[in-house]
């Protein structure tokens, strides 16, 4: 079965870039010790360097859905949020491709 990923993007606050990154490396520590996926990659825009993109492979939905209704991910997410003045969150299916 084909990895379910989630896609985050999360428009900062001037002035706030590296507290938000600090925040959010230690969401991706205690998290990955607890639930079943790859790493997560967070990448910064070039020319709007306020705006950055998650993205993470996750062993099924339901570990997906466990990360998300965790009380580690809605205190983290709590803490973040003040910070921003955007976040879109999308989760994804894999696709199987010929190649």
């Amino acid at each position: 079965m084909p990895n379910v990923w989630t896609h985050g993007v999360w428009t900062v606050k001037e002035g706030h870039e590296d507290t938000f990154v600090r925040a959010w490396s230690g969401l991706v520590r205690e998290a990955s010790a607890r639930f079943e996926g790859s790493p997560p990659i967070l990448l910064r825009d070039r020319d709007r360097p306020n705006v950055f993109r998650t993205f993470g492979s996750w062993a099924s939905i339901e570990v997906v859905e466990a990360f998300r209704a965790s009380e580690l991910f809605q205190h983290a997410v709590g803490e973040i949020r003040p910070m921003l003045e955007g976040l879109e969150t999308f989760t994804l299916d894999e696709v199987a491709w010929d190649g």
